[in-house]
């Protein structure tokens, strides 16, 4: 994805909010109720699945935000199917008074070196306003207690020059390594940005980059790296690629059979559109449902556009299904939150985020939009996946 401008960080300690904000009703199917009063932008939703008795089930949801002290997290949680979200938490990195991007939220499925199953872990890219001489830190954040508290748990990756790190992306692998994958624009000028990833055995100590993605020539730009491992042991792989051939920021996937290694990092993967060419342009992103096959993937994109990139009358109102872990076509389905006109921009339906509830019957959605105030807030609902 191209870089746009990030909104600024803060200096202010970790605040602890469980219980101390008034629960937001949703609305009806295709409407949209507010998730945050303030800046929200950049959502993540996960389902707690590994934590053990009292702990699994609860969806947790995260926006990057801001108010008076500057830019942080702010974790929400819902215990009623995303009927309600409640604040719970924050997540405030003193580097992030210099600014904070393109945050991301993951449950641990399996201990992880003194990690337990079921920690969370928040990271996001700090330091993008650092000035001429910045370097930007990918810092990574722990939670034991279900996002009600955190502490900084390790940084993944620095920036060994100006150029900026983005959009981590965890997974842990068939043999149990944790993995954070980025985009990285540190190697210009042979590449625009390419894909790296860096692995650890603890979530603390990380090991040297390794190449994951990287197409010349050098406009090429890999990015939005999504992880999702399937029924099957295997590992699906989906991310953008802008300024390839003659499309813009479309999505493409690649299928990993271990999760720690992902094929020739020149070759672009599988692009995906529906029979008519249809897709989404910049900042997909994919999660599992039940499906016929045993599994659905469900996507969500910023701009669904013609094979030609021309907005179609779906456009900020379309998903994108597959029963064939990526292949052939996609389907379009109605989307439960509705953004008018998403147009290229880092709030509107940006790196929107969805998850299955009601036992799949429902998908649940959280998208940005800009306010007529200005602000870009994070809206949510639920709707069937008809």
């Amino acid at each position: 994805m191209r870089r746009r401008a990030r909104v600024s960080g803060s200096l202010f300690a970790l605040l602890l909010l469980a219980g101390l904000v008034t629960p937001v009703p949703a609305a009806a199917a295709a409407e949209r109720a507010l998730l945050h009063p303030d800046k929200g932008a950049y959502p993540r939703l996960i389902r707690t699945e590994h934590g053990g008795f009292g702990r699994d089930g609860r969806i947790i949801a995260s926006v990057n935000s801001r108010d008076g002290w500057g830019d942080y997290a702010a974790i929400y949680e819902s215990t009623d199917e995303g009927e309600s979200f409640h604040q719970v938490g924050e997540v405030r990195d003193p580097e992030g008074r210099a600014g904070m991007c393109c945050g991301t939220l993951y449950e641990l499925p399996q201990r992880v070196g003194r990690l337990r199953a079921g920690t969370l872990l928040w990271a996001a890219s700090y330091g993008l306003r650092a000035g001429p001489n910045r370097r930007v830190a990918i810092k990574i954040w722990s939670s034991r207690d279900l996002g009600r508290s955190w502490s900084l748990l390790s940084e993944g990756a620095r920036s060994h020059n100006h150029d900026g790190i983005w959009e981590p992306e965890f997974n842990v692998d068939a043999g149990g390594t944790l993995w954070m994958h980025y985009a990285d624009e540190t190697e210009a000028p042979r590449y625009a940005q390419v894909l790296n990833r860096v692995a650890s055995n603890d979530g603390v100590h990380w090991g040297t980059k390794q190449r994951t993605m990287a197409i010349p020539p050098h406009p090429v730009r890999p990015g939005m790296p999504v992880v999702r491992r399937l029924p099957d042991g295997r590992y699906y792989f989906g991310y953008e690629i802008c300024n390839f051939a003659d499309h813009y920021c479309d999505p493409y996937y690649k299928i990993s059979t271990d999760g720690a290694n992902f094929g020739d990092p020149a070759a672009p993967g599988t692009q995906i559109t529906t029979a008519e060419g249809h897709h989404f342009e910049h900042a997909q992103t994919v999660t599992l449902f039940p499906g016929p096959n045993g599994v659905r993937l469900v996507m969500v994109g910023q701009i669904y556009v013609t094979d030609g990139g021309k907005p179609l009358p779906g456009n900020g109102r379309t998903l994108l299904i597959n029963d064939r872990l990526g292949a052939g076509p996609w389907h379009p389905r109605p989307a439960p939150v509705h953004v008018r006109k998403p147009f290229n921009n880092p709030c509107p339906n940006y790196s929107s985020t969805l998850l299955p509830v009601d036992d799949g019957k429902n998908v649940l959605q959280i998208a940005a939009e800009y306010d007529p105030d200005g602000v870009c807030r994070a809206y949510f609902g639920k709707g069937p996946l008809a």
